[in-house]
């Protein structure tokens, strides 16, 4: 190779080598573009749920003017009235009491139902809606077709029976989960104001969905059917918190435990001595049949014990509570 062959040679090799450096680099690019895609408006976090507006007109061609035989369910708040829209579309419709309406004007309730739409989860029924005028207030629910565990126990003759054991832990477990979701799993954290058996509603297969949750500001003092599920504190001034939710949390455990009413809390006043003397066996409902083993039994009587003999800053989280009744239902 003579001198001017060599340096073409040279040349050559040289060129070929900075082009497989540029393709290395714009190979190295092309992958790291991959790996962290440049985010756009487009392509941004998913929108929450927000609750619709519903104008009054819908509300009442929905719910046929309010007809009475249209009523699926009455409660301390208002009564719910099962909905068809006009793309026939069913919805729970709950229209608030009149009085509830006057007494709490311009205290914000479509902020308020806004925020609590944002709740969606399993155990929990989805608020989807709301409507507001001079001296209504609406709110639009998911019809479940559920029925209220407060039916199960206490209204219908038979209703114990198909609520064996095994069903009572599956319904405690499911609803400590949704109220462990309102309590932490949702920002802002949901108060529910009201956990009572008639606020858990519960589908064929026994799965337990809690209602009602975050409108204790429409009726803060109303003691009709909240009197004995929450704790003395609410009473003093304290008003709803996570701590009186878990009282009346724990007020469920014993009306499954024992079948019996709450009965403006002399439930608590009942069972509590049963409990701390192991005396499980006098507490559990008459109406099932005592299992060989009452383990389990005795382990949720014990949650219920924690969570309604406690002050507010001994009480158990729900947290807490749902971590144990999950393993209870899993053995």
């Amino acid at each position: 190779m003579n001198h001017s062959e060599h340096i073409v040679y040279l040349f050559v090799i040289a060129l070929l080598s900075t082009s497989v450096v540029v393709l290395g680099v714009v190979l190295s690019l092309l992958l790291l573009c991959k790996k962290k895609p440049v985010q756009s408006q487009e392509t941004v976090t998913p929108i929450k749920p927000s609750a619709q507006v519903y104008p009054l007109t819908n509300i009442d061609a929905a719910t046929d003017g309010f007809n009475h035989r249209r009523i699926v369910g009455e409660g301390r708040l208002g009564t719910v009235y099962a909905a068809i829209f006009e793309k026939g579309d069913i919805a729970a419709v709950k229209r608030i009491h009149c009085r509830h309406v006057l007494s709490n004007a311009g205290f914000g309730f479509s902020r308020i139902l806004r925020s609590i739409s944002s709740a969606q989860h399993p155990n929990v029924v989805p608020i989807i809606g709301y409507s507001e005028g001079p001296g209504e207030r609406i709110i639009v629910m998911e019809f479940v077709g559920m029925v209220c565990l407060d039916f199960y126990l206490h209204q219908n003759p038979e209703g114990a029976s198909l609520l064996d054991w095994n069903h009572r832990l599956k319904i405690a477990a499911g609803a400590a989960k949704g109220l462990e979701y309102l309590h932490e799993g949702v920002a802002p954290n949901i108060v529910h104001g009201c956990v009572k058996a008639s606020n858990i509603l519960i589908d064929v297969n026994f799965c337990a969905r809690i209602c009602d949750y975050g409108l204790s500001f429409l009726a803060p003092q109303e003691k009709r059917g909240l009197v004995g599920y929450v704790d003395d504190e609410y009473w003093k001034g304290s008003g709803a918190c996570k701590e009186s939710d878990v009282y009346g949390f724990g007020i469920v455990l014993l009306e499954l435990l024992s079948g019996g009413l709450c009965e403006e809390g002399r439930l608590v006043n009942w069972a509590s001595p049963l409990i701390k003397e192991m005396r499980i066996s006098e507490l559990l409902d008459p109406r099932l049949v005592i299992p060989d083993d009452i383990r389990a039994l005795v382990r949720l009587a014990k949650v219920a014990s924690a969570c309604v003999g406690n002050s507010r800053k001994s009480r158990p989280s729900i947290c807490q509570v749902a971590t144990i009744l999950s393993n209870l239902e899993m053995d």
